[in-house]
């Protein structure tokens, strides 16, 4: 009965159109007030509890960070440096725009910031070179994904939280799924422009690279930074992200001088608004996943699972049917809360590795930030571009067979994201 209120209580408040934050707050509320001994008072400590989490404590910095490189040009620096390097190739500049997102996404953390940050010159100067817009505007949709699965990744830190487990590891078992998507991303494109015949740049000089290396090395570095410092000890994810957000802004303010001291309010008043957002849906999300464990529920869907005899295999089909059916309707932070708490359990009684799991979760995050309704990288593109939704949607559908085709090898292949963690022992 409390199982059912809870889901019920959730999709009935989401289906009248009450903020996803709110519904889950409510419907974890009301369950522990018709259905629980706890006080009213718990509600609001569990509350307060749940956003003091130490490891959530790297969203903001990394937001911060993402900002100063979003609003500095350093996006335009990488992606200069990513012209030079690959722009002669047949479909270059698309190439160029993939390895740009990569890039970019290795500094912000954040999908929809690498859309808008790589989007908004990259596509136009695709256009400018004879690129059909709709071509730009699908390869950087979904090239700017990876913005969850290159480290550092939001995403991953919130699952982090979710499940208590290493964020160090996580970062380190997204680095090849990373790549490897990148590159797939590339000879796809390489295939359609040979036959396209789309247009190349012309090769640029060793010292034309060797300049955008020099003018991009800066953005590059913090890279450097954040996983070498977090692989050696130095520091931990959380600090991690705040010295990347320190190293940020002095780079955009006395570097690159992109930005003045007057602008720094608004620069910290724009990653205060998404913070404030992310983190209300966080501590909503957990005080729903609090009900949860409280009320057993996950270790009853476990003995559920296990007395169906569900395989290994099986249960990764459900869980990536049932992520991407999410993923259409809500936002990745808030499904990873919800569900987590709950496919962890089973994962560990299946021996499903952990890591192997949260690389899953991500991955199916991906794709749900380019699945409509509610695909945040589609609404980011249209606003770049100028192009209405439903074009973008119809832009972005071909590639959408090339990140389900990953998907599956992500999830019955768990050595690409596990191989890396182990050979550093981690």
């Amino acid at each position: 009965m409390t199982i059912l209120f809870l889901f019920v209580a959730l999709f009935a408040l989401m289906f009248i159109g009450v903020p996803v934050a709110v519904s889950l707050g409510l419907a974890g509320s009301l369950t522990i007030l018709l259905f629980s001994p706890d006080s009213v008072t718990s509600l609001a400590i569990k509350l307060f509890e749940t956003s003091e989490h130490y490891t959530l404590l790297a969203i903001p910095f990394f937001l911060l960070a993402g900002a100063f490189m979003t609003t500095g040009g350093v996006a335009k620096r990488l992606i200069d440096f990513a012209n030079a390097s690959v722009g002669h190739i047949r479909g270059g500049l698309a190439i160029a725009a993939v390895l740009a997102c990569m890039l970019f996404a290795a500094l912000s953390g954040s999908s929809p910031a690498t859309v808008a940050a790589v989007g908004s010159i990259a596509i136009a100067g695709m256009v400018r070179s004879g690129y059909p817009q709709a071509f730009g505007a699908g390869i950087v949709c979904n090239a700017g994904t990876l913005g969850i699965l290159i480290p550092p990744s939001i995403v991953m830190v919130v699952y982090a939280a979710a499940t208590e487990t290493s964020v160090g590891k996580l970062f380190m078992a997204g680095v090849v799924p990373g790549l490897l998507l990148g590159l797939g991303l590339m000879v796809a494109i390489y295939i359609i422009a040979v036959k396209k015949n789309l247009p190349a740049l012309p090769r640029a000089t060793f010292r034309e690279w060797l300049s955008a290396a020099r003018k991009a090395i800066w953005g590059l570095l913090l890279m450097v930074i954040i996983l070498g410092g977090i692989y050696s000890g130095m520091f931990t994810p959380t600090e991690a992200a705040a010295v990347a957000a320190v190293y940020s802004a002095i780079i955009a303010l006395f570097v690159y001088k992109d930005i003045t001291i007057r602008d720094c309010p608004k620069v910290l008043l724009e990653s205060g608004k998404l913070s404030i957002m992310l983190m209300f849906i966080i501590a909503n999300a957990m005080l729903f996943a609090h009900v949860l464990t409280t009320e057993q529920i996950p270790q009853q869907i476990t003995a559920m699972v296990l007395e169906a005899g569900l395989q290994p295999w099986m249960f990764l089909l459900v869980v990536n049917i049932v992520l991407l059916i999410a993923g259409a309707f809500m936002e990745p932070s808030a499904i990873i809360l919800i569900l987590a708490p709950i496919l962890f359990p089973i994962a560990m009684e299946l021996g499903i590795d952990p890591i192997h799991l949260g690389i899953i979760m991500v991955v199916n995050m991906e794709i749900g930030l380019i699945t409509p309704p509610v695909g945040l990288n589609l609404f980011v593109a249209s606003a770049v571009t100028g192009m209405p939704v439903t074009q973008v949607i119809r832009a972005v559908m071909p590639w959408l067979a090339l990140l389900l085709s990953f998907l599956m090898i992500i999830t019955y292949v768990p050595s690409i994201s596990l191989a890396l963690p182990n050979l550093l022992g981690m």
